[in-house]
């Protein structure tokens, strides 16, 4: 049960902020999780949502190792709402279930493809360190440009925020949602 009451609809923000729901409503096609406590402060709301949609549409990081960075991210942060939430768009991005259940089990990423097991290291090094060992840093940097490693490091930010608002208010996971170990 979350601490405080989700924001299901628009009329459960005042009418100046109504539009900000809708929006939301627009993108996911209700509100739930992260957004149903964000909306509580629908100016935040209203910029976290510019992520999403620039997520969707805009990002240099192709979905796929986008996915990876996320994934790790949210693993990091034991979020389950948020785990549930994007392990169903890892896979319809490619993510091999393999690579899914290595995430999700915090395992060796060793065997993964030497792009894939970079996002995954340096992801974990920035969330359980808050640093990232040079040679890795400049592996992505070489490989794929700043802009792009700007990015990677931008979104794996934005999920564990997004993780953090979920934990800190217990939203409950879907219940058909893929689950993180006990």
């Amino acid at each position: 049960m979350p601490r405080v009451a989700p924001v299901t609809g628009k009329q459960d923000v005042p009418a100046q902020y109504q539009s900000i729901a809708e929006e939301v409503i627009g993108v996911f096609g209700q509100i739930r999780g992260p957004f149903s406590m964000l909306l509580h402060s629908p100016p935040l709301a209203e910029r976290m949502l510019q992520f999403v949609k620039y997520n969707r549409s805009g990002t240099a990081v192709e979905p796929r190792l986008l996915s990876h960075a996320i994934l790790a991210s949210v693993r990091e942060s034991e979020a389950r709402y948020v785990w549930a939430a994007q392990v169903n768009a890892a896979r319809r991005n490619g993510v091999p279930e393999a690579t899914i259940d290595i995430l999700r089990a915090k395992g060796d990423a060793s065997s993964l493809a030497e792009d894939e097991r970079d996002i995954v290291n340096y992801v974990r090094q920035l969330r359980r360190t808050n640093r990232v060992d040079q040679a890795l840093f400049d592996r992505l940097q070489q490989r794929h440009g700043t802009p792009w490693l700007v990015e990677l490091t931008a979104f794996a930010g934005y999920f564990a925020m997004l993780s953090g608002v979920v934990n800190a208010f217990e939203v409950a996971p879907p219940p058909d949602g893929d689950k993180l170990p006990a």
